[in-house]
């Protein structure tokens, strides 16, 4: 299979494993963006609202609003820049992390159900890609908006 070929095959299928992800989750008045804001401060530490903003694909203005719902909620906080006081970084707070974790446990409790149903031949194939899966999440794009706008 060529890469464009498996890109094709593997985004029409990311496509439905989205909505797949989406039905695990219980309404929980945090919208996806919200969640993956959270995540993306616990994953890669420390940001500033600008990196976060180009990040999720939302204008600034609107990732401060969000910034500042999650902050009346406990769940981050905003901190000066050891590097330069005039710059301000969102960070997780244990709240936060304690949020994430709820969300992913009950998640996976869900997730446990749906890849039972699997034959045992998908459940190893599964579990082989998820190193391969890993790798593709880490990789650093050269057109990441993120790295722009923390320029």
């Amino acid at each position: 299979m060529t890469i464009d070929a498996l890109a094709a095959a593997f985004t029409t299928d990311l496509e439905q494993i989205f909505g797949l992800f989406r039905s695990l989750s219980q309404p929980s008045g945090m919208s996806m963006t919200t969640a993956a804001t959270l995540s993306s401060v616990e994953r890669r530490g420390p940001q500033r609202l600008t990196v976060l903003a180009a990040r999720e694909g939302v204008t600034q203005p609107a990732m401060t609003q969000l910034i500042s719902r999650l902050e009346e909620s406990g769940l981050v906080r905003r901190e000066a820049s050891p590097e330069d006081g005039r710059v301000v970084l969102v960070v997780i707070t244990d709240e936060g992390r304690a949020v994430l974790a709820r969300r992913r446990s009950a998640r996976a409790d869900r997730m446990t159900a749906v890849i039972a149903q699997l034959s045992p031949e998908h459940r190893a194939a599964l579990a082989s890609a998820l190193p391969a899966l890993d790798a593709l999440a880490s990789v650093t794009r050269d057109d990441d908006p993120a790295r722009a706008a923390a320029r």
